[in-house]
């Protein structure tokens, strides 16, 4: 197989395909933390060659949800409770700043965008459809800073929507119902240009977040993976 593939489509649309189905394994955990990732296999079930595929790996690790261990290869980052606690701490500070940002700046097209995006998230909890859920909770979140149009805010917030999306996939037992009030609650604040209410409200929702966060990251993290070990091994996924 060329680097162009064998249909001759360009280097970059196999890339962007690679990336953007191994993206979708992991944050929905089909592939697991700590799993190793063998080029050869995935090279051959995505059809492209190692070229693309190995710059998909890149842009995953840049999206903190690979790591690339030098000489030995990639595995599906180790996601710990360490890593929760940080992300929290980003988020809540600059998810805050989104939503007052929000408040202050949008639009009424804008704000018709997210109550579309509200009520995606009130019929997938009606429907009790935990994908759905978690696609549109991560959403609502990314709509946010996007609406409080900084572009820098948007760069910082971009490299962690990633991680966001899995945590949201990998909670998703979290009370949905909850979430989805709480939503409500900010959508409302951002609508009435309550920039101070907003701030808060995001604060709040963000940080309720974290106890429970944390106390699932001990069942489903791996702390004590040592990742040299695991690129290491010579696994295979069992082929059907």
């Amino acid at each position: 197989m060329t680097a162009a593939g064998r249909s001759g489509t360009p280097r970059g649309s196999l890339r962007d395909h690679a990336y953007e189905t191994l993206r979708r394994r992991i944050i929905e955990a089909e592939l697991q933390p700590g799993e190793r990732l063998v080029e050869r296999d995935l090279a051959a079930e995505l059809e492209v060659s190692r070229i693309p595929l190995r710059e998909a790996l890149r842009l995953l690790e840049a999206d903190g949800l690979v790591l690339l261990v030098p000489h030995r290869g990639a595995l599906v980052a180790p996601f710990t409770p360490a890593d929760v606690r940080d992300l929290f701490d980003v988020r809540e500070s600059l998810e805050s700043l989104a939503a007052r940002l929000a408040a202050e700046r949008s639009d009424r097209a804008a704000l018709d965008r997210l109550a579309a995006r509200l009520a995606t998230a009130r019929a997938a909890t009606r429907a009790g459809d935990q994908d759905a859920i978690a696609a549109a909770n991560a959403g609502f979140h990314r709509d946010i800073v996007e609406l409080a149009d900084n572009p820098l805010l948007l760069g910082l917030m971009r490299p962690m929507e990633a991680r966001t999306q899995w945590l949201f996939r990998l909670t998703a037992q979290r009370d949905p119902a909850r979430q989805c009030s709480e939503h409500e609650q900010l959508y409302e604040a951002i609508a009435a240009g309550d920039a101070d209410r907003a701030a808060a409200i995001a604060h709040e929702h963000v940080a309720d977040g974290r106890a429970d966060s944390l106390a699932l990251a001990e069942r489903w993290s791996h702390p004590d993976i040592d990742p040299e070990a695991v690129a290491a091994r010579r696994r295979r996924r069992p082929t059907s």
